[in-house]
């Protein structure tokens, strides 16, 4: 099964003069249960392909066809219940003062607020054990605003599993972490794998210090257009990333994690 196929997709905004392309034409096919990373430069097209995978931007070209609905011809905002979304773009939109226990139950449709959506104890007791499994039972009755930026990724990350998404965005989760912080996040993400095997995610960032070792798949993106893209063994080499980023890279692989520096 195809949880996301793009077919020559393409994103236009309006410019000061014309309107610009800002994505595509772009083809990927991200299959059930595939993890891929998205990786490129700055203002390569990372997060636009993340709106148009989470049914947030509509092609102005080409077929967007996202866990087997068509962008266009579905109700979005029933497609957007079954996809779950980590980074600092949901972190703007919920209210600061929201709790994380509460954060985490808006996860159930991929909503702002609970107060619309009847939740049981035994709801809100999982919760607490999603908040557990990512090691954030302690923030779970304090304001998301309150948390570092670690314990927000972590939260947003049970958020996520809470709704039992067939489908996880992932907008550049470990960006401003310390170190610590970024290894307690991919540890919950790599516990997230082995839970939720049936989940496809999407990973969007710009270091592949950032990726979890049960990356499946790459696709590397520059000025708008994929460079490359396949499975990741393939793609995270010298030569495509050196391409892709205009810089000669040198890549190591140790322990499943991979790593690159400029030689």
């Amino acid at each position: 099964m195809e949880a996301l196929r793009l077919d020559g997709v393409e994103v236009v905004v309006a410019g000061t003069s014309a309107p610009r392309r800002i994505l595509g034409p772009v083809d990927l096919v991200a299959r059930a249960g595939e993890r891929w990373a998205l990786l490129g430069p700055n203002g390569a097209g990372k997060t636009t392909l993340l709106s148009v995978a989470g049914a947030w931007l509509h092609p102005a070209a080409g077929l967007a066809t996202v866990l087997g609905e068509t962008l266009g011809r579905t109700d979005v905002r029933r497609l957007r219940a079954r996809i779950g979304h980590v980074g600092h773009t949901v972190t703007e939109r919920l209210r600061p003062g929201l709790g994380c226990l509460e954060a985490v139950l808006t996860g159930r449709a991929s909503g702002l607020e609970t107060w619309f959506q009847p939740f049981t104890d035994d709801d809100r007791a999982e919760a607490r054990a999603m908040l557990a499994e990512v090691a954030c039972s302690h923030v779970a009755d304090r304001a998301l605003s309150t948390c570092s930026q670690g314990e927000r990724a972590r939260v947003l990350l049970a958020r996520a599993r809470f709704g039992r998404h067939e489908l996880l965005l992932f907008d550049e989760p470990a960006a401003g972490l310390d170190l610590p912080g970024r290894e307690g996040l991919l540890a919950a993400m790599e516990a997230t794998a082995a839970a939720d095997g049936a989940s496809t995610t999407l990973l969007a960032t710009h270091h592949l210090e950032e990726l979890p070792p049960s990356t499946t798949h790459a696709a590397l993106l520059r000025a708008g257009v994929i460079v490359t893209a396949g499975p990741a063994e393939e793609v995270l080499v010298d030569d495509v990333l050196s391409e892709c980023f205009g810089l000669t890279i040198s890549v190591a692989r140790r322990a499943g994690r991979w790593s690159a520096v400029a030689r």
